[in-house]
This record gives C-alpha cells, sequence and structure tokens, in this order.
C-alpha cells in the first residue's frame, strides 16, 4: 500500500522535464572530441589537471566520475556528464516555474495540471534552444553553472517563504551563498547573478543589510564553495598531464584565476559594435518571436503578483548586460565566444516565458463555461496546444545542433598525427587545431613520440616547465615574459629544433607566421619546415588515401559550427595548394587533386576554373 501511495506522489512533469531534455541531448550527443576548447576539457578532466584560465575545477571534478563509465570513449563519457547536466538545468526552470505557480488558480479540476505541464513546456522549450543545445552534446561546464543558478534562486524563493510564514531559515541563504561559490569553479559568470539573489533577499526587508552576523555567515559559505579552486594547487604539485598556468603558486594561481593570459586591449566601440555586442543577448532567436512574445506578457501579467521575481530578472538583465557588454567590449570576430555567458539568463527567460503562458490559460479558463472546463477531451485538447512552442523550438534547432555522426575533429586530429614522422616537433596555432590533437594523444595515447608545442604559450615560462627536457636550455628561457611575440617565439624555437628532428606546423600556423628563413612544405594539411635554400620536392598526394574524411565529403553531416567548417575548408585548400604546386611543377596529378578540393568544398570551382586555364589543362 506504501508503495502505491509513494508513486502517487511521485510528479510525472517533474521527471519528464529531466527525461524529455535527456533523451534529445542523447539523440544528439557528440561520440567523440568536437573544436573549440572540447578537446582542452576532456584532457583535463581525464588527468584531474586545470583547463584554461580560471581553471574550471568544479566542472572537471563533476565529469571525471563519468570518466570511469565502461563504455565508450572518454571524449563521449565527458559528453554524457554534459547532457545530463544540461537536462538538470531543464528540471531547473520546472523547479521555478511549479513553485512561482504554487499559489495560482485556475478554474476547472482538470486545468489544476496547467501548472505541472507549463512547467514540463518550459523545460523541453529551454532545452531546445540552441544555446542550451549546443553546450549540451558536447562537453561545456555552463550547462551545470545553469543548474546551480537554477537552485540558488529557488532556495532564496524557499526563504523569501519562509520569511513570510513568520518563520525565517536563514540555512537556505547559507547553502545558496556556497553553491555560489561553488559555482564559481564552473565559470566566474557566476557573480553576475548574486545581485539577482541578493535583490530576492533585501526586497523583504532592507533591514536585512544590517545583520552583520548573518552577513559574515553567508560570507563565510561562500568562501567555503569558492574553496573549490583550491583543486588547482593541488593538482598542480602532481604535474597532471594538462596543467593550464601551472597555479601551484600564489602568483600563478591569481594569473590563472584572473585571467591574465589573455590579451586586454580593448577595441574602440561604435554603435554598430555595440549593437553587435547587445545581439549576443538573443531571445527571439533562442525561443521565436512567439517566445519573446510569452516573456513579455510574463514580465507585465506578473509585475504585481510576483514583483519581486520579475524585478530580479530585470536586475539579471542589466547585470548581464553591464559586464559582458559594458566592461568585456569584446571584438566583433569575438563576440560568439560571450553569447554561451548568458546561459542562465536565458533560463531565467524560459521561466517567465511559462509564466506567460499560464497567464493565457488563466484568461482563457476565466471564459469557458464552467460545464466545459470539467470537459476532459476539450481541456486535454487545450492544453495540448501548449506544446506547439516547445516543439517548434526543438525542431528550429535540432538540425544545427545535431552531432550524433560529428567525428571532423577527431578524425582531422588523427589524420595530423598519422601524417607525420616519428619524433617530430609540431607547432600549432589556433586552440581548435591544438586541442583535439591534447586529447588524441595524451588520453587516447596516439602517437606519443611526437611533441605537441602550442605556438601561443611559448612566451610562458610555465609551459615551458611542463617540457622540461625539451625547453631546458632553450633560449626562450632567457627571454623575460612580455618581451617576445608568439611568432618571434616559434622562430627560435623551430630553430633550436631543425638540426635534431623534424619539425612541421600546423595549416593554422602556416599561415598565421611569416617564415622568412624557412619554406614550408606541404605535407597532406600540415608543413614541414625546411631551409629555405633547400629544393622542393613535389608535395606528396599519397597521404590522402590513409586520411578518414567522415563528414567532410557530402551532406551526411548536419552540424557545422565555425571551426568545424573551417576544417572541411582546410582539406579543400589543402587539396587545392597540392594541385596549384603540382601543376606548377609540371606534374598532372595536379588536376585529380583540384577535383578533389572541388568535391569538399563546391563553391571553389570558380578559382579551380581559372587554375585549369592559367596551367592549360581541363
Amino acid at each position: 500500500m506504501s508503495t502505491r501511495v509513494a508513486l502517487k506522489r511521485l510528479d510525472a512533469f517533474a521527471i519528464l522535464s529531466f527525461l524529455i531534455p535527456l533523451f534529445l541531448y542523447l539523440l544528439t550527443l557528440a561520440p567523440s572530441v568536437t573544436f573549440f576548447d572540447s578537446g582542452e576539457f576532456i584532457t583535463a578532466t581525464a588527468s584531474l589537471g586545470a583547463s584554461h584560465s580560471p581553471g574550471y575545477p568544479l566542472f572537471i571534478n563533476y565529469a571525471k566520475p563519468f570518466t570511469w563509465l565502461p563504455f565508450g570513449s572518454i571524449a563521449f563519457r565527458v559528453n554524457l556528464a554534459t547532457a545530463i547536466s544540461a537536462a538538470l538545468a531543464c528540471y531547473g526552470v520546472y523547479l521555478l516555474v511549479t513553485h512561482l505557480l504554487k499559489d495560482e488558480e485556475i478554474p476547472g479540476n482538470f486545468f489544476r495540471t496547467a501548472r505541472g505541464f507549463t512547467g514540463l513546456c518550459a523545460a523541453v522549450t529551454f532545452a531546445g534552444t540552441s544555446r542550451l543545445w549546443l553546450q549540451s552534446n558536447h562537453d561545456k561546464p555552463y550547462p551545470l553553472l545553469a543548474f546551480i543558478c537554477a537552485v540558488v534562486y529557488y532556495l532564496m524563493l524557499l526563504w523569501r517563504d519562509s520569511y513570510d510564514r513568520g518563520e525565517e531559515c536563514p540555512a537556505y541563504v547559507y547553502l545558496g551563498a556556497f553553491l555560489c561559490g561553488l559555482g564559481t569553479g564552473a565559470h566566474q559568470i557566476m557573480v553576475l547573478m548574486i545581485p539577482v539573489y541578493g535583490w530576492l533577499i533585501v526586497s523583504k526587508n532592507w533591514r536585512i543589510l544590517f545583520r552583520v552576523k548573518e552577513f559574515v555567515i553567508a560570507l563565510a559559505f561562500g568562501i567555503l564553495g569558492f574553496g573549490i579552486h583550491l583543486h588547482l594547487i593541488v593538482r598542480a604539485t602532481q604535474r597532471p598531464l594538462l596543467n593550464w598556468g601551472d597555479p601551484q603558486t600564489l602568483s600563478q594561481f591569481l594569473w590563472t584565476l584572473l585571467r591574465k593570459g589573455y590579451p586586454t586591449v580593448k577595441p574602440d566601440r561604435d554603435l554598430a559594435l555595440l549593437w553587435d555586442q547587445v545581439n549576443a543577448l538573443n531571445v527571439p532567436r533562442e525561443f521565436t518571436v512567439v517566445g519573446l512574445a510569452l516573456l513579455l506578457i510574463g514580465l507585465m501579467s506578473f509585475a504585481k503578483r510576483q514583483r519581486d521575481a520579475v524585478l530580479s530578472y530585470l536586475i539579471g538583465l542589466a547585470s548581464f548586460l553591464l559586464v559582458i557588454v559594458g566592461y568585456f567590449n569584446t571584438g566583433r570576430e569575438f563576440i560568439f565566444l560571450t553569447e554561451e555567458f548568458f546561459t542562465p539568463l536565458y533560463l531565467l527567460s524560459a521561466v517567465f516565458i511559462a509564466l506567460g503562458t499560464f497567464h493565457l490559460v488563466q484568461e482563457l479558463a476565466a471564459r469557458l463555461p464552467a460545464a466545459w472546463a470539467e470537459k476532459r477531451p476539450l481541456c486535454r485538447t487545450l492544453l495540448s496546444l501548449l506544446m506547439v512552442l516547445p516543439v517548434s523550438v526543438c525542431l528550429l534547432h535540432y538540425q544545427e545542433n545535431d552531432q550524433h555522426e560529428n567525428y571532423v575533429a577527431f578524425d582531422y586530429a588523427s589524420n595530423v598525427l598519422k601524417s607525420l614522422p616519428e619524433g617530430t616537433a609540431l607547432y600549432t596555432w589556433g586552440d581548435s587545431g591544438a586541442f583535439p590533437l591534447w586529447y588524441i594523444q595524451g588520453v587516447e595515447r596516439m602517437r606519443e613520440d611526437l611533441d605537441l608545442l602550442h605556438t601561443p604559450h611559448l612566451v610562458f615560462k610555465w609551459y615551458l616547465d611542463s617540457f622540461p627536457e625539451l625547453f631546458k636550455n632553450s633560449r626562450l628561457r632567457t627571454i623575460p615574459p612580455g618581451q617576445i611575440a608568439p611568432e618571434d617565439a616559434v622562430m627560435l624555437s623551430a630553430s633550436e629544433m631543425m638540426d635534431k628532428r623534424p619539425v612541421y606546423i600546423d595549416f593554422s600556423t602556416r599561415y598565421s607566421v611569416e617564415f622568412t628563413h624557412y619554406q614550408p612544405h606541404q605535407n597532406g594539411i600540415c608543413y614541414q619546415l625546411l631551409p629555405a635554400s633547400q629544393p622542393l620536392a613535389p608535395p606528396p598526394t599519397d597521404l590522402w588515401q590513409i586520411y578518414t574524411l567522415r563528414g567532410v565529403l557530402g551532406d551526411d553531416l548536419f552540424f557545422r559550427d565555425l571551426d568545424t567548417g573551417t576544417a572541411i575548408r582546410i582539406y579543400a585548400a589543402a587539396h587545392l595548394e597540392a594541385g596549384e604546386t603540382l601543376l606548377k611543377m609540371g606534374y598532372p596529378q595536379g588536376i585529380v587533386e583540384l577535383a578533389a578540393a572541388q568535391r569538399i568544398q563546391p563553391d571553389l570551382a570558380k578559382q579551380i576554373d581559372q587554375l585549369r586555364t592559367t596551367y592549360g589543362v581541363r
């Protein structure tokens, strides 16, 4: 009997608000490493090390247990961890919606399920946004951060309820403060939510600001949560596989935490740039125009009933825009990187979209005849219309986020490593060109005879220390910090390596550095650095036979992000360059290379026709 009672108490809507998003994410989950920060996050997680600044210790420790699963690659397991955290964030939407609507009345017995059904629709709508979906099917810390933000918001609502009952429970605030500190270990934008939580507290009674004892206790709990960053120091002493910044000293810890390794020169901002920066937060793109309309309805209709909650959303909006747009002032080419910072704000947007939806259901139910409100078929039909928005959002963003066959980054890294001779020193430039290589070599143990050297890091002593034998006597160690550019560092380092081993550069380095004293000899999608005086042999064409090109040819890969598309264009550009070089040297195989370039990137047809005309070939 007790089992039946327990089953009846299960909230089916709550369970579905987690399971439906999880199903979507598993359906589109990337099977291996992807581009951007993926390879780096996975390598740091596998070795319990430190990722790029500010280190992301919470995400790394959260995802680490998933690497012990007995199926799939390490990359797949970490991707699975992210999918689960994203589904939890969607459940967080449901939790907030149902709590904010707990006192709302609606005519008709059947319409009482509208509260849970609205929360479920909001959770699925948030799940289908391109921003969350893109972060959910491969390793990203932002879904975990969004879930923590939702939990802290929920705790503040519980505290407000206890205050209204005259049974104030400060433990909710203390736990929320701890989670805020802990959340900074997922990303530092957690601090942008503090004004939101602060308003939910202070709006009850501004005199709370003068409770020094409770403030100190809450601060102590926040510092305790922030202690997750001690992971960076402790693990740095163990020299993990990925140890970004080597934060085992106070100076290096602060260097990592405060993101001192990134450029600080800000662009001159005009109105066009400001508009582009503001549009990094784009509710219509994520939730459609209908979602934007429901958001506005929710804010206006609940401005009196849930005034402080509405104001907290507006405070969050101001906090995020003032810091991310006003302070960061990101250049136009990097604005896309700031889009994911708004994930917690999109979560709150989904909550108020649900409130707007519920308001419309209330208005409809109030206008129905009392007898009609009790008719189950009619009510079910009306409630089913609520699914139009979540289904539309999911269908709209499904194809662009379907990564279940995305092996492009894995194959790209494997092809690079397969094409290099034994003992090669390979210099990389862009993060997306380097990070998959780190994962393939460091975690999957492929081609451990190679040294993968990331050119932008050659200017940092901590990076040179990670290759103690390689840079033991390098002249790079004698140059003061900040006195050498990466372009000069790679030239100096390559000159020291040249007589000892093969020196190669990747495609990105080839077109980022001007090699005045050396000539790059093409070798597939990599280049060997040779003395400028040495005659060049024709580029080899047999390498392409050992390359794996899943998702590169044809339209079998739906997913296309910036760097996946770039990788595909690199293959085409490499074929094009090889074809032109071969034709210039009088080798007819160049025709085949040009044809291969056009198969990969059809929009090169005009350029390829011009080359055929230039060299007099069909």
